[in-house]
């Protein structure tokens, strides 16, 4: 299992470091879909951990999101999510669990920030696990 980073300093530095790796137009997009996880969110807490940054919300696992040569990614694309936004995701690539967002078009973040929303009201709809 991969380790979850949950030190805000650590995860600022990796962070900075995976933006850093990226070129220009691929960062502009990353920092442009945290922004809008950010806004939709903002009481999440960014983590780092498969690789990629994320954020978590009430202690549980939001989203992650990742910037590639040829799109932006959001993780976990559920299926309620999938389901409510059918519409509006039916122009972009996707695949288990993932919405790919292509470099070519400009990066959707109202739809973003209600995927966001909509993973949030899944968190709150499912029953906290039990220390137990």
């Amino acid at each position: 299992m991969a380790k979850v980073v949950r030190d805000p300093v650590q995860i600022s530095a990796q962070i900075e470091k995976y933006l850093a790796r990226m070129p220009p137009e691929t960062r502009r997009d990353v920092q442009t879909i945290r922004a809008a996880i950010r806004a939709a969110a903002p009481r999440a807490t960014e983590v780092f951990s498969y690789g990629i940054p994320g954020f978590r919300f009430d202690d549980r696992p939001l989203v992650w999101y990742a910037g590639w040569k040829e799109h932006t990614s959001l993780y976990p694309l559920t299926a309620g999510m999938r389901r409510a936004h059918a519409d509006e995701l039916a122009r972009y690539e996707q695949s288990k669990g993932t919405v790919r967002f292509p470099r070519t078009a400009k990066l959707p973040t109202a739809l973003v920030k209600r995927l966001v929303k909509a993973r949030i009201a899944e968190i709150r709809a499912e029953p906290a696990k039990s220390s137990s």
